[in-house]
């Protein structure tokens, strides 16, 4: 049974956690969602499509055209991925498989609890002498460790803190349907940044004008200086 509401999506995630929460009679779906019990091999299968771009691993591709997508929290993974199928959120090369044909929220489920569970190194693997080139460069693809990105990582660090941390959390880990920022590719949070700056995509909900948004206030360099710091967050 596919469930195409926002709330819906809500219940499914609160039954994956396993959860129990009081719904308003506002908030209400109109008709209740069934459980879903999270399928792991559906999910590692579901992501031999998405592996395409983004790395069997959920590592990501071309060093930031495809975001890093291990780790990330399952609550946000999902939360993104019904916005792909409700076009509230454009992607050219997503739009074929988030037709709800192709991805029905119970296999959105069982995808995003997948990436969200793997753990990729943080550090360079040991190779044996008999380890090929190809093998060396498909291990080192996968580790979490984003070059470091210019800027003054010092006043990054004071900015990301004063404006980001309380959403993002203080080392870039994000919060529940906050994405994580750590191991993320630097070039890819930059064009995110710039697509919220336009308007392209909604960083803040609650900020009403969205000339006051926080994005929108930080002048390039202050910018550039996060992204900075961010990079230093994996090492």
């Amino acid at each position: 049974m596919a469930v195409n509401s926002r709330n819906g999506l809500f219940v499914l995630l609160v039954c994956l956690a396993g959860v129990s929460v009081s719904v308003t009679a506002a908030d209400k779906p109109a008709v209740k969602p069934p459980e879903v019990k999270v399928d792991m091999e559906t999910g590692r299968q579901i992501n031999g499509v998405c592996a395409a771009c983004h790395g069997d691993s959920g590592q990501g591709g071309k060093k930031g055209e495809y975001p890093r997508l291990a780790g990330q929290h399952v609550e946000y993974l999902a939360e993104q991925l019904h916005k792909f199928k409700d076009r509230d959120r454009h992607n050219i090369p997503m739009f074929p498989y988030t037709e709800e044909r192709e991805l029905p929220d119970e296999d959105l489920i069982h995808i995003s609890a997948y990436l969200a569970a793997i753990k990729l190194e943080t550090q360079l693997p040991v190779f044996k002498d008999t380890d090929d080139a190809l093998t060396r460069l498909l291990a080192v693809d996968k580790v979490l460790n984003i070059p470091r990105s210019e800027g003054n990582i010092e006043a990054g660090e004071k900015i990301y803190h004063r404006e980001c941390a309380s959403c993002h959390g203080r080392t870039g880990m994000g919060k529940r349907n906050m994405p994580m920022l750590t191991g993320q590719y630097t070039s890819y949070l930059k064009r995110q940044i710039d697509k919220f700056i336009k308007g392209e995509r909604l960083h803040d909900e609650d900020v009403k004008d969205k000339s006051k948004e926080i994005l929108n206030m930080l002048k390039p360099e202050e910018i550039r200086d996060i992204l900075a710091y961010l990079s230093t967050l994996d090492d």
